[in-house]
């Protein structure tokens, strides 16, 4: 059975982030916390890791997994362009539960978008979570850490109950808020569309939207 390491999400210490980032680093998958459910992490930039990924959750190759990123200044690497909506939405919602679809940049591994010209962007308030991205100095993956189809997680020892020893490590952040998952818009069409409702309230988005 893999490890579980427990992590304060406020101050998490950064020496078990920096041995955590390590074996990231070395493409291999672990269960993290963040502001909504548990999710299951790589490297972003690594293309096998991010198969395997796939292959853990049973989920479809069609279908695009997002991303978090430690810092703002990471999108770039990731994102083509930000539209002036996006600029709009991270500003009001960032760091926090507003996952934003972009135009991707040319060089990102294909198995992230699912070949669909756009990446999922999210910066999260978890600690936890940026952090480990910060030690990846981009992104980590951010699908739910469970078998697709399957409930999402908001304790460590759900996600136990549903992956068992087919990852590398269990990081035990508390439970989550859970409830619901982020709010995904896409702002690579104008108008931009809410792809799926989350903790973010559609409202909020729209009327963020509207402002000059």
């Amino acid at each position: 059975m893999p490890e579980i390491i427990t992590l304060d999400p406020y101050r998490p210490d950064q020496s078990l982030i920096a041995e955590v980032g390590s074996i990231l680093k070395k493409g291999g998958v672990i269960a993290f916390p963040t502001e909504t459910f548990y999710g299951l992490g790589t490297d972003g930039d690594n293309e096998e890791a991010i198969e395997k990924i796939y292959t853990i959750k049973g989920r479809s190759f069609d279908k695009p997994i997002p991303i978090i990123i430690g810092q703002r200044r990471y999108i770039n690497k990731y994102a083509n362009s930000i539209p002036k909506a996006g600029k709009k939405l991270m500003d009001r919602f960032w760091p926090g539960g507003l996952t934003l679809l972009l135009p991707v940049s040319p060089h990102i591994p294909r198995k992230l978008t699912a070949g669909s010209g756009k990446i999922g962007i999210r910066l999260s308030s978890n600690m936890i979570a940026t952090g480990l991205a910060n030690t990846l100095s981009g992104a980590l993956t951010a699908t739910s850490a469970n078998i697709s189809g399957e409930k999402e997680c908001s304790t460590v020892y759900e996600v136990v109950g549903s992956l068992g020893d087919t990852i590398d490590l269990y990081i035990d952040g508390g439970r989550t808020p859970g409830g619901k998952g982020s709010t995904i818009v896409d702002v690579t069409v104008d108008p931009p569309v809410i792809i799926r409702k989350g903790v973010i309230p559609s409202k909020l988005i729209i009327d963020t939207l509207r402002q000059t």
